[in-house]
């Protein structure tokens, strides 16, 4: 309302109900304009309260666990959002670093180089080698991996299969999984150009599940629920070791992970304290529920 019209309406106002007392009736209505944060009762309401965000980032592997787990700490923690994303365990090494996140998230152990960073085991994983479900391949060796993933062996009747071709997949640089994969069969730079590309676990799962004739590496964990949820893939016992969490956890399963919260430094503020929810008991349910090796308070810090 402008000021004139203010003016008028408030000497009316005074004039027809009090004559001469216009003075009263401006302080009367200022009163009643009063911030509802001053009331004369003495009641006040409180500012919202400021809610913090805390951003994780990188491996797809640890992703479902830490989404489950900062669902949990919300509840904890009403003034907190945690937002997780995935992106590869680069991600999670380079988001750590720069500060675009707090916490990256990475599937593997620290490099020599990468001493800046402090990691953190949560949890513990294996990668598994998953074919089709009805594949008749019941085992598999770590020659015939090589000769898979060096294109020397190109037909599953070369395994005891069917005479079909075998459809390779292999994931995307920047993955952990790739490196330790690598890194254990002696296949840096020698994985066969033709191999169906991928990234997630979950691509790898669902490019498995719809041919019956390819060959995937994947994390146990991931496998493990993905097949309790119906996924059509198998995994293959490697040189007589079957691909289980109880394998990775008594270490006879030779192609084995810890999984890694890293911070720029020692962590410290939200990010310490949602990594020690997720070593406290109610954490390590949600890691053992997802079928990764709970490690509880026993962490390694590298």
């Amino acid at each position: 309302m402008r000021r004139g019209a203010y003016e008028r309406l408030t000497a009316s106002t005074a004039h027809a109900c009090c004559p001469g007392s216009s003075m009263v009736a401006l302080v009367l209505l200022a009163c009643s304009l009063e911030p509802a944060s001053a009331r004369s009762d003495g009641a006040s309401f409180a500012a919202p309260e400021t809610v913090m965000q805390l951003t994780l980032a990188g491996s797809s592997t640890v992703q479902p666990v830490v989404e489950i787990a900062g669902q949990a700490y919300e509840k904890l923690h009403p003034n907190v959002r945690v937002d997780v994303q995935g992106g590869g365990s680069a991600v999670g090494i380079s988001s750590a670093r720069s500060g675009l996140a707090d916490v990256g998230t990475v599937s593997r152990a620290l490099k020599a180089e990468e001493g800046d960073l402090t990691a953190t085991t949560i949890a513990l994983d294996g990668v598994a080698i998953v074919v089709h479900a009805s594949n008749p391949v019941s085992a598999i060796t770590r020659d015939q991996v090589v000769s898979i993933y060096t294109g020397a062996a190109t037909n599953w009747s070369a395994l005891g299969g069917e005479n079909h071709a075998i459809t390779v997949v292999n994931k995307e640089q920047g993955r952990s999984t790739l490196e330790l994969f690598e890194h254990h069969f002696g296949l840096k730079d020698k994985i066969l150009p033709g191999a169906v590309i991928i990234g997630p676990n979950g691509q790898a799962i669902t490019t498995v599940a719809g041919n019956p004739h390819a060959i995937a590496y994947v994390s146990i964990g991931s496998a493990a629920v993905a097949e309790a949820e119906g996924a059509t893939i198998k995994r293959l016992p490697l040189d007589g070791v079957m691909a289980s969490v109880e394998n990775v956890a008594n270490g006879s399963y030779p192609l084995m992970r810890p999984l890694n919260l890293v911070t720029k430094g020692p962590p410290a503020g939200a990010a310490l304290d949602f990594i020690g929810f997720v070593l406290s008991s109610d954490g390590q349910a949600i890691v053992a529920k997802e079928d990764f090796v709970a490690v509880g308070n026993a962490t390694a810090a590298r």
